[in-house]
């Protein structure tokens, strides 16, 4: 074996060198192949990524405009707006008439329109009031600084500066001021410094002045009539609307709230397992409506009459029925608060009576609201609102009552008899023992009856605010048939005594079957 001999083939440096490359040629092709299918697959991930985000954005907008086409509109009316004060730029005759600051009728229609008709007329105003204002002063100032000399001259303006941005920029925290005027000392800060600090090296400071307070004046006439004569959304509307949604909501609330809260009186459940829909939790729009409330009645008292709403039309009225609603509504989240809470639990002759006495009350408080949701939206005075409270009020008699008669009951439980030669102590004692155990079994249902008896009170709130505003709104009195008042008072007298016939005959042919 040692002895055989081995073949060996050489092989030239020239092949070798040749394999090598090839094998790194190949692991750079793949390595690149596989890097450009990740990219690939990576871009093709992302494109798919950003496809489905547009297509969601896509959505937004669609359901942005789907829920209320008014903002479509209010987009098109800026857009008109823009195009018609473009033409001073465009337009040579125009651009001369107004000089070189046609640029401030287009600032001021992106500052000034606004989308409803009362905060065009609010920004409108007060920046005009602004611009005049600060350039009649601007120019006052100048021409008593150009008098004072060269050398007083800056000193001067500069202080006028200081002294009149200082002072309106603290007046802006006084609340009369924010609440109607903030806009408007904005702008006046704006334009009289600029034209204070312009006017130190322009000789026609006048002229300035006159002309852009010219462009201002054609900015906010453009917003006002395109505003105004195109598909007008005005404040005043929106907030009438508002005030009637939000009192049907508190009225769906209450009457949804009533059926669980009644449904776990009478069959002693938990009331909170289930998730909360949204008509339930309606009274939390109510709560939260304040800041939308106040915003809309400052708006409206800039529009024209319109509509249903005349001159002077008492917008503040408003608000103290919403606040009024407000004190309805918090009282029902105490409600809620109660479906969230134990097992209500206690006697069944509580239950029963307590509970019918709470439906009927419960029943009457949401009729009342829906009642005055109705005549608030269409402005007219109910016929029957006065028999709905009547019966609200007979309820919240029914359920006190019903509380009344259980504090009886326990002192004497019914039922309840001692053991043979029991002593009076431990009848005494054992009598405490059970009217404790029933009372802290119905203090959920106690509960419960007390705030519907506080929401009822509360209700009569609401009720004096909307009579306080029909009256001082001019409701139309109409009847529900469409009758004169005294045809329906005479119709209702014959009704009554009617039933009254009806129930003297009913009480005869009971005592004669008794006798």
């Amino acid at each position: 074996m040692a002895n055989e001999t081995e073949w060996q083939v050489t092989m030239p440096e020239s092949s070798t060198q040749e394999s090598k490359y090839s094998k790194w040629l190949w692991r750079t092709w793949t390595s690149f192949a596989q890097n450009g299918v990740r990219i690939w697959v990576w871009l093709l991930n992302f494109l798919q990524i950003m496809a489905s985000k547009v297509a969601d954005f896509v959505k937004k907008i669609g359901k942005v405009a789907e829920d209320d086409p008014r903002k479509v509109i209010h987009g098109i009316k800026v857009g008109i707006a823009l195009t018609v004060v473009s033409l001073f730029y465009y337009a040579r005759p125009l651009y001369d008439c107004v000089g070189g600051n046609s640029i401030w009728a287009v600032m001021t229609v992106v500052m000034v329109f606004e989308f409803t008709v009362g905060g065009c007329l609010y920004k409108g105003f007060n920046r005009a009031m602004a611009t005049l204002c600060a350039a009649a002063l601007a120019v006052g100032i100048h021409w008593i600084a150009s008098k004072s000399g060269e050398e007083l001259k800056p000193i001067i303006l500069s202080a006028s500066v200081f002294l009149l941005g200082s002072v309106a920029t603290f007046s802006r925290f006084i609340p009369a001021v924010k609440a109607r005027f903030e806009y408007g000392v904005i702008i006046f800060i704006l334009t009289f410094s600029l034209v204070a600090v312009s006017g130190y090296r322009v000789d026609e400071l006048l002229a300035l002045a006159q002309q852009r307070a010219s462009t201002v004046a054609i900015g906010i006439c453009i917003c006002v009539l395109v505003c105004i004569l195109i598909c007008p959304v005005w404040s005043g509307e929106g907030l009438h609307l508002l005030v009637s949604r939000n009192m049907e909501m508190i009225a769906d609330s209450l009457e949804g709230m009533l059926l669980i809260e009644l449904c776990a009186i009478k069959e002693g459940a938990a009331t909170g397992n289930g998730s909360p829909s949204a008509k339930l939790q309606g009274y939390k729009c109510v709560l939260s409506a304040q800041a939308s409330e106040n915003s809309q009645a400052n708006l409206a008292k800039w529009e024209p009459p319109h509509g249903h709403f005349g001159f002077r039309h008492p917008w503040s009225q408003y608000l103290k029925v919403g606040a009024a609603m407000r004190e309805c509504a918090c009282c029902m989240e105490a409600l809620d608060g109660c479906t969230h809470s134990e097992p209500i639990q206690g006697p069944a002759y509580v239950k029963k009576n307590l509970g019918n006495a709470c439906m009927r009350l419960g029943a009457g408080s949401s009729k009342v609201l829906k009642e005055l949701a109705i005549s608030l939206k269409s402005m007219r005075k109910s016929q029957k609102l006065g028999l709905l409270i009547e019966e609200m009020k007979d309820a919240v008699q029914e359920v006190r009552g019903a509380l009344e008669s259980f504090a009886v009951q326990l002192i004497v439980p019914p039922n309840s008899t001692s053991a043979e030669g029991a002593t009076e102590e431990k009848q005494q004692s054992a009598v405490a023992a059970v009217s404790i155990k029933q009372l802290m079994e119905t203090m959920p249902a106690i509960t419960v009856a007390s705030l519907l008896i506080e929401i009822s009170e509360r209700i009569d709130g609401v009720v004096e605010a909307v009579n306080t505003l029909a009256d001082l709104a001019c409701f139309e009195s109409v009847d529900i048939e469409g009758k004169p008042p005294c045809l329906a008072e005479s119709k209702s007298l014959e009704q009554d005594t009617m039933k009254a016939t009806q129930e003297d005959n009913g009480i005869s042919l009971c005592l004669v079957a008794e006798v």
